[in-house]
C-alpha cells in the first residue's frame, strides 16, 4: 500500500509515532523520549486501542526503520554514558500544523474514530472548537493530492461515519463506502426546477407506453403486496394517499384493500393515466414536498411513496420524509420504497420513448435518519433485491413508519 509518506506504517511503527506526537505536546519537559519511556508511552493501559505489550527488541527494531525512512531522529543527551532519546519527524514530512498533528495523533494511537470522538480525545493536544471544525479538518486531510484520511462505512447501529488515517493498511473490517466518491447532489446541478423539468418531461413522454409494459406490476411482487397490505391493516380509518403515484399500481392496490385513495404526481400525463385506468382514484398534479391534508379529514391515514424519492439529492430526504409525514394523521402510516447503493444512474431510454433524467440510489442510513428527525416512530426496514424478472436487479429499501399517537 502506497501512502503520503511513500511506503506503509505497520502496526508498531504507528503506535510509535502516534506516542511520540501526543507526549511531545502533552509532556513537553520530558520530550524528547527516553527508550524506557517511549516503551511505556506504547504499552499505555488508557488512550491506546488495542492496548498493547510490546517488548524492547520490538520497539528498537521498529524504531531502526522509522530512523531510516528519516521519520525518527536520534537525540543524544547528557554525559558519560550519553542517554539516546527518540523525536518524531512524521509532522514536519507531512506538513502538518498543530489540528492536523491532533487528529493524525488520535488515529494513529486509536485506530478509527467519529468526528464527535476526535473532538473529544484531541483535547489535550489541541482544543477545537466544536464537532463542525473538526469535520472540515477532516475534509481538508481527504481531499489533499496523498490523502491522509478517509471516511469509513458506518458500522451497525452507529449514527456517525468513523474516519481513518491512511498511513498503513485499514483495519480488518473496515470498508470505505463506494457512496463517499459518489456526488449524488450532481441532479441539482441546474436546481431544483431544472431537474424537475426534466423529470416530468421524461415521465409525460413515457406514460401510454410505462403503464402498458407494467400493466399489473405488483402481481408479480408479493412482498410489496404484502407491505402495502399491512399498510392498509394498520393504518387508522381516514383517506390515504400515494406520492409519486406513476400510472397508479399502489393507488390501485390501497383502493382495493378498501381505501379511500388519492394519488398525486408531478407528470400530467401520468396523472391522466390514473384517471382514465382506475377513476374511482381522486388523481391530481402535484408536488410531493408540498403535500397537503385531504378535505375530508385532518390527515392521511397513510401515505406511500414508492419510488417517489428517486429523483431526489441526498440534502432532500430529510425535508421531503418531513413534508409526508407532517400530513399523516395521529398514528398514520408511511411507506416508502427506495434504490439503494452508491450510484446515480442517468436513463435516456423509458419503456423506449427518449429521456434525459437521473435516479439516484440512496444510503440506507441516511433514508432512515431522515425518517427519526422526522419525529416518526415504530420505524422497521427491509433490504431486499428486486422481484420482477423484468426489472433491474438493485437493491430495495423498504421503510415502515408510523406518526407519533
Amino acid at each position: 500500500m502506497s501512502t503520503a509518506l511513500g511506503t506503509s506504517l505497520d502496526p508498531v511503527e504507528q503506535r510509535i509515532l502516534g506516542a511520540l506526537m501526543e507526549k511531545q505536546r502533552t509532556v513537553p519537559d520530558s520530550y524528547p523520549l527516553t527508550a524506557n519511556a517511549l516503551r511505556s508511552a506504547c504499552n499505555q493501559a488508557s488512550s491506546r486501542e488495542p492496548v498493547t505489550e510490546l517488548d524492547e527488541q520490538t520497539i528498537h527494531r521498529a524504531l531502526a526503520g522509522l530512523r531510516e525512512r528519516e521519520l525518527i531522529r536520534f537525540v543524544h543527551t547528557g554525559s558519560g554514558a550519553r542517554v539516546v532519546r527518540f523525536h518524531q519527524r512524521l509532522t514536519e514530512a507531512l506538513g502538518l500544523d498543530e489540528p492536523a498533528a491532533a487528529v493524525l495523533t488520535v488515529l494513529l494511537l486509536r485506530g478509527p474514530q467519529t468526528p464527535g470522538e476526535l473532538r473529544t480525545r484531541t483535547e489535550r493536544v489541541h482544543g477545537f472548537a466544536d464537532r463542525e471544525a473538526v469535520e472540515a479538518l477532516l475534509s481538508e486531510l481527504a481531499d489533499r493530492d496523498d490523502p491522509l484520511v478517509v471516511q469509513l462505512e458506518r458500522k451497525p447501529g452507529q449514527h456517525d461515519h468513523r474516519w481513518a488515517h491512511l498511513l498503513g493498511p485499514l483495519p480488518e473490517g473496515s470498508a470505505v463506502p463506494t457512496s463517499a466518491r459518489v456526488d449524488r447532489e450532481i441532479v441539482l446541478a441546474e436546481g431544483v426546477d431544472g431537474r424537475d423539468a426534466r423529470v416530468r418531461a421524461a415521465y409525460d413522454s413515457s406514460a401510454t407506453d410505462y403503464a402498458d409494459a407494467l400493466g399489473d406490476e405488483l402481481t408479480h411482487k408479493p412482498f410489496d403486496r404484502w407491505l402495502l397490505a399491512r399498510v392498509a391493516e394498520l393504518a387508522p380509518p381516514g383517506p390515504v394517499i400515494d406520492v409519486g403515484c406513476g400510472p397508479g399500481q399502489v393507488a390501485a392496490f390501497l383502493s382495493d384493500q378498501g381505501k379511500t385513495t388519492s394519488a398525486v404526481d408531478l407528470s400530467p400525463a401520468m396523472v391522466d393515466q390514473v384517471r382514465s385506468r382506475r377513476p374511482e382514484i381522486d388523481a391530481k398534479v402535484g408536488d410531493l414536498t408540498d403535500l397537503l391534508r385531504p378535505a375530508s379529514a385532518a390527515g392521511w391515514s397513510a401515505v406511500t411513496a414508492w419510488y417517489a424519492l428517486v429523483h431526489l439529492a441526498p440534502s432532500e430526504l430529510p425535508a421531503a420524509i418531513r413534508a409526508l409525514a407532517r400530513v399523516l394523521l395521529p398514528g398514520g402510516m408511511l411507506a416508502l420504497a427506495l434504490h439503494v447503493g452508491d450510484e446515480v444512474r442517468h436513463v435516456e431510454d423509458l419503456f423506449g420513448a427518449a429521456v434525459d433524467v437521473d435516479f439516484v440510489f440512496h444510503d440506507r442510513e441516511q433514508v432512515l435518519d431522515a425518517c427519526v428527525s422526522a419525529d416518526l416512530t415504530d420505524i422497521q426496514w427491509y433490504l431486499r433485491s428486486s422481484d420482477a424478472e423484468h426489472e433491474v436487479d438493485t437493491e430495495r429499501l423498504y421503510v415502515l413508519a408510523r406518526a407519533p399517537r
